[in-house]
């Protein structure tokens, strides 16, 4: 029994790496959970039809609880990132104009970028 919870935690912890990622659905996550869940509540409970299904239950609301998470810090990350009132005259865009040059390699185009300075 313990040999295979073993073998489902690193599953579940590669499940979990992948909450947050733009490839992976809210559904894929959550049916990738439940379904752990539902396997690990099966094979401690030897069959038990009512532990199976906490299982799933509780690997769904892992999942979403995860998303929840992921996008709290998303929306934490982008609030930090947008300028606060006042800030206006601290961000200076300076324009840079940068030759054809070959690296590696590969030829780069003569084109002009900004770069930004915060102060």
């Amino acid at each position: 029994m313990k040999k295979l919870l073993i073998q489902f935690i690193p599953l579940a912890c590669f499940v979990c790496l992948f909450t947050g990622c733009a490839a992976l659905t809210r559904t894929t996550t959550d049916v990738g959970l439940g379904a752990g869940g539902a396997a690990i509540g099966g094979v401690l409970s030897k069959g038990n039809p009512l532990a199976i299904v906490g299982g799933a239950a509780g690997g769904v609301l892992l999942g979403e609880g995860l998303h929840y998470a992921v996008k709290q810090q998303y929306w934490l990350y982008v609030s930090l990132q947008q300028a606060k009132a006042g800030d206006e005259g601290r961000v200076r865009l300076y324009q840079v104009q940068l030759p054809e040059q070959v690296i590696d390699g590969v030829i780069f185009k003569p084109t002009t970028q900004f770069l930004r300075i915060e102060q």
